[in-house]
């Protein structure tokens, strides 16, 4: 039987990899961790206090489209700072929670466990996350690269920190909940032969099954472990309109936790972050809370 590991909540409310919602302001998620706290999150799963980690100024100066990713500067420094955090606790035996932020606070856990070995990741976002300069002429917003950095496309300052690029490797990549809509994106990662599994897909075969089948097949023994990302955009906007990109026909609450509960409860699992939530989308707090719920059954193994 598995020892029993502690989860410790830690927050890494860093807005750094998205571009600003109006001219002139910052986006909002940078307050997901807080809102969450609000919602009694840490309390409510028993978990130890991590503290935060603090990112530097949202600041993108005089960066123009062309230039490569803005903010890299500062998301360089903050995901190894971020990565020290996240490497004590995996070393400690802890689980930890992360509480975002956009999506690029990925490469924080990314790198941590690349300095420890061999690790997979398990994607749960509508969206791939895996543009980079080989598909597109947009680069700038590492919040909507994070996957294409880790596994090593992309500029060096971000995707070779302390010359341990790639920090992921395909073969050790999952999706799911990517909308059926997106064939472009998902004719490459197939072409990659990175599992992909749409919202259509997860319904036909089963959040539940999926999930334990995905974990198990983490069991490979070159492998230490894996790590779970969730983007809040997976979910349908009907119950999650507070993202920055809510695409229709997303996961409904039930089919979230039914996939997320093998998958965060498996020996195998080394931690679990949350994102793109944005509390500023969300005046009444109901989209939050229901975040909360989600995160907290998640963890909540029968």
């Amino acid at each position: 039987m598995s020892p029993v590991r502690s989860l410790v909540v830690l927050d890494a409310p860093s807005n750094l990899g998205l571009r600003p919602p109006a001219p002139g302001t910052v986006p909002g998620c940078c307050k997901l961790a807080g809102a969450l706290r609000e919602q009694r999150v840490v309390q409510r799963l028993g978990a130890l206090e991590g503290g935060v980690v603090v990112p530097p100024r949202y600041d993108r100066g005089d960066w123009q489209e062309g230039d490569g990713v803005f903010n890299a500067g500062a998301l360089a420094a903050y995901t190894v700072r971020l990565a020290d955090r996240v490497e004590r606790h995996v070393r400690a035996g802890d689980l930890p929670v992360v509480l975002g932020g956009d999506c690029s606070i990925q490469l924080g856990a990314s790198l941590a466990l690349r300095r420890l070995g061999r690790y997979g990741l398990v994607a749960v976002d509508a969206s791939a996350d895996f543009r980079h300069p080989g598909n597109s002429e947009r680069i700038g917003a590492a919040g909507g690269e994070e996957v294409a950095l880790a596994t090593g496309r992309g500029q060096d300052d971000l995707t070779d920190l302390e010359g341990l690029k790639p920090y992921l490797r395909d073969e050790d990549v999952r999706f799911f909940g990517i909308r059926d809509c997106f064939e472009e994106d998902r004719a490459e990662l197939a072409e990659l032969k990175i599992p992909t599994v749409t919202v259509g897909d997860l319904r036909e075969w089963g959040a539940d099954t999926l999930g334990r089948t995905t974990a198990q097949s983490f069991d490979a023994k070159e492998l230490d472990g894996f790590w779970v990302h969730l983007d809040a955009d997976v979910l349908d906007p009907s119950v999650m309109p507070a993202v920055d990109s809510p695409d229709p026909d997303g996961l409904m609450a039930d089919e979230l936790v039914a996939l997320l509960r093998p998958l965060v409860g498996s020996p195998r699992c080394v931690g679990f972050n949350v994102t793109i939530y944005d509390p500023d989308l969300d005046p009444e707090g109901t989209a939050g809370a229901l975040l909360a719920d989600i995160v907290v059954a998640a963890f909540a193994q029968s």
